[in-house]
């Protein structure tokens, strides 16, 4: 007799960088992520969502409930998902405008953030971008978005060891295996929503 494996399904995970930086350590952790769920997350399937090409958020480019074709090419992308992966970079103790403007291009009728499962990494100074997360989690109730909340990804990018080499890939072991534990806990809550 055959001894029967659960298989996971597969989750699909809308990945967006608050930094628009070509060096960005936050985008750097996502690429991260993506690699892990190819080789020790199975089941997960990582999309990284840019940013940087929509418009500053105006109503004025709403017509007739559309919106331009880069808004709403992003919007789908986030409907689609069944989750969603911050990484969030802390400019003033707060998210940053990039990441705001996304916040709230998607949040327009219909609101696409609704009900689906999310979890934040983020990386800086001495905080490693923690003030930032939780104002990006006060927004997300607003939005409807469930954060994970265990456990916290915060990684303090200028304490030795060196965490990213020169183009912004994270290289850190500890912190791989803490953000491996992050996706898994998304996962893990991704799928108890969805029952």
């Amino acid at each position: 007799m055959e001894a029967v494996t659960a298989v996971k399904p597969l989750i699909r995970v809308a990945a967006l960088s608050g930094s628009l930086r070509k060096t960005s350590c936050h985008t750097g952790l996502l690429r991260a992520a993506i690699d892990m769920t190819k080789e020790s997350v199975p089941g997960m399937e990582i999309e990284y969502i840019d940013i940087s090409l929509l418009p500053l958020i105006n109503t004025d480019l709403e017509i007739n409930g559309t919106y331009p074709p880069v808004v709403e090419a992003f919007r789908r992308k986030i409907l689609e998902a069944d989750c969603v992966l911050f990484a969030s970079p802390e400019y003033n103790f707060s998210v940053s405008a990039p990441l705001k403007n996304a916040l709230d291009w998607a949040s327009r009728a219909p609101n696409v953030w609704a009900d689906k499962a999310a979890a934040i990494i983020s990386t800086g100074g001495s905080s490693g971008g923690g003030r930032a997360q939780y104002h990006l989690r006060q927004i997300g109730v607003f939005l409807d978005l469930h954060f994970i909340n265990k456990p916290e990804f915060t990684l303090n990018a200028f304490q030795l060891p060196k965490k990213f080499d020169a183009e912004g890939n994270l290289i850190d072991e500890a912190a791989k295996e803490k953000l491996k534990q992050v996706l898994i806990s998304l996962q893990a809550f991704t799928l108890r929503l969805q029952r």
